[in-house]
């Protein structure tokens, strides 16, 4: 069995740039009724695109097994003990590509335009450094603009369209974006992004 993940520096408390301040850790076995009041509390608009359906029990009983078992790693943000944020690194362990990581970033809404989203990238890149992975990798859906921004100015560069390759929460087909970067660029791109987040006390 694989040497389990040791998320060292967890948990962050952080000042995002309008003041607010949020706490980033690591998911635990006992956060499955938070991540899904999380996400059920997400509009249409949002889990359109997500690959499982996040409102199921069995899918959140799912995903924290997957955490305890180290195939994934999990952060979560929390505002005033709330869960106002998810990010997942996805990776293969062995084989060819177990140098390449897969970000997923959830926020709430409320939180976007504060930097939620750069905080909890900017941590699991960290974490993907100390896991040894060399390039990270994102998928998006064409109209996904916003996420297409941000990773851009990440330095992810946009490399395969798959044509209707994804069908949303309608049934109706979409492009799937591929986009993917060296870890060591993006660490350029979020030193000059993460200026003006602070570390708190307490």
């Amino acid at each position: 069995m694989e040497a389990p993940v040791t998320l060292e520096g967890f948990p962050q408390h952080l000042t995002l740039r309008d003041g607010t301040k949020v706490v980033v850790r690591s998911v635990e076995a006992t956060d499955s009724n938070a991540l899904l009041q999380f996400y059920r509390s997400l509009g249409e608009a949002d889990r359109e695109f997500l690959t499982d359906d996040v409102t199921k029990p069995e899918w959140v009983q799912r995903f924290v097994r997957l955490v305890q078992l180290h195939e994934i790693v999990s952060l979560v943000a929390e505002h005033e003990g709330k869960v106002i944020g998810e990010a997942t690194l996805y990776r293969t362990p062995h084989g060819w590509t177990a140098h390449v990581g897969e970000l997923r970033v959830s926020t709430a809404p409320a939180f976007r335009r504060k930097g939620l989203g750069t905080v909890l990238a900017h941590e699991l890149v960290r974490v993907a450094t100390g896991l040894g992975l060399e390039k990270l990798i994102v998928q998006m859906v064409e109209n996904q603009a916003a996420a297409r921004r941000t990773f851009a100015r990440l330095g992810f560069k946009e490399e395969a369209v798959l044509r209707g390759h994804v069908k949303d929460i309608h049934g109706i087909k979409r492009n799937l974006v591929i986009a993917s970067n060296d870890v060591s660029h993006i660490w350029d791109a979020m030193e000059a992004m993460v200026a003006d987040f602070s570390p708190t006390s307490g």
